[in-house]
């Protein structure tokens, strides 16, 4: 017997234009730097959010410390929306939950969201917590793992929110002492600020009943090339590194790694009904379609949720799966792949079978 994902549900802090953050923000963050235009402007996202909104709130010279109390004002009512949600599609209710993960690489706290949230969410004093940190994008994968084994294990439900609140992570621009204009070795920021958003996403994990039964998770880490992404804690808020190359590492590794799990159990690509795809950003999306043959519908809803929410690192993947449930896109026994990918470099897959 394996267990299910019973529900799920997400929420979201307000809403803010891609467009409007370039020309309201970024413009100037980068002196209107042409790079910078070109990386916002291939984005392939329209809509993001966020809990700081940089065109009425520059936070790119404020503390970690601030950040972070930030971050537990802004975190809990955004996790406790999304819990709740998660909660109410399956049916259950907060004393229900044997085990609650929580997984952030944006924000600490002590004690963290796990407490304060299971408090709040009316969840027993006896619940277990897994508090899974700065694991990054691909984080979703193996809490997923870890909460389907409990519930396989112990018989009761659990719970993963993935909850990231990257809006409190920019930094000042580097300038060249030379021209006045962005470094080149700004470029990563450039990257990371045009694609990185805010969301919280939860999901619900039962011992058997309908739902997506978690069959397996896979993992490949290419520890030569783990200087590639990287997320630094500075004196002004988490720093990332991300390295163009990402995309061609990734070539190397997907198809190997998911010949792997679906070979192991019996599967080809050719079975997969669906595609999760963490959306790190366009060019990641079109190396998966590449390398494994798919056809260009296969990353719709990725496409969608990068369109619509933007890369919200962990959550994200999790968001993907929200989506292809609830357009209907996975019909009964239908396959579906859920992949991610984080520092390391790490490729976290896992295949899931709608009951």
């Amino acid at each position: 017997m394996t267990s299910r994902v019973a529900g799920a549900g997400h929420a979201v802090p307000a809403p803010m234009g891609q467009q409007a953050l370039w020309d309201g923000y970024f413009r100037q963050h980068y002196a209107d730097d042409r790079v910078a235009k070109r990386v916002w402007t291939s984005s392939g996202i329209t809509t993001r959010h966020g809990v700081v909104d940089p065109t009425r709130e520059d936070i790119s010279g404020v503390s970690t410390g601030v950040r972070m109390r930030r971050f537990v004002e802004e975190a809990v009512p955004l996790g406790k929306e999304a819990v709740s949600s998660a909660l109410a599609s399956a049916g259950l209710d907060a004393s229900d939950v044997g085990l609650f993960g929580v997984v952030s690489c944006t924000g600490y706290a002590t004690p963290g969201l796990d407490i304060l949230l299971a408090r709040d969410l009316g969840m027993t004093v006896d619940v277990q917590r897994l508090m899974i940190g700065h694991m990054g994008c691909y984080a979703a994968l193996p809490g997923l793992g870890a909460v389907a084994d409990y519930s396989t294990a112990r018989r009761r439900p659990s719970v993963l929110l993935c909850l990231e609140l990257t809006s409190l992570h920019v930094q000042p621009p580097t300038v060249s002492a030379r021209s006045g204009s962005p470094a080149a070795d700004d470029l990563q920021q450039m990257v990371a600020h045009a694609l990185f958003s805010d969301a919280a996403a939860a999901v619900v994990v039962e011992p058997g009943g309908p739902g997506l039964e978690v069959v397996d998770v896979i993992a490949r880490t290419d520890v030569s090339t783990s200087d590639h992404m990287t997320w630094d804690v500075t004196d002004l808020g988490f720093k990332m590194g991300l390295s163009p190359r990402v995309p061609d590492v990734l070539a190397v590794h997907v198809r190997d790694v998911v010949s792997d799990l679906l070979g192991r159990n019996g599967c080809t690509i050719g079975d997969v009904d669906a595609w999760a795809v963490h959306p790190g950003g366009p060019r990641i999306l079109d190396v998966v379609e590449d390398r494994l043959d798919l056809a260009p519908e296969a990353m719709s809803a990725s496409r969608a949720v990068l369109r619509d929410y933007g890369n919200c690192s962990s959550a994200t993947v999790l968001l993907v799966i929200e989506h292809l449930v609830s357009s209907g896109d996975v019909g009964p026994w239908g396959l579906l792949v859920a992949m991610a990918f984080g520092p390391g470099l790490t490729l976290y897959a896992a295949l899931l079978r709608a009951t």
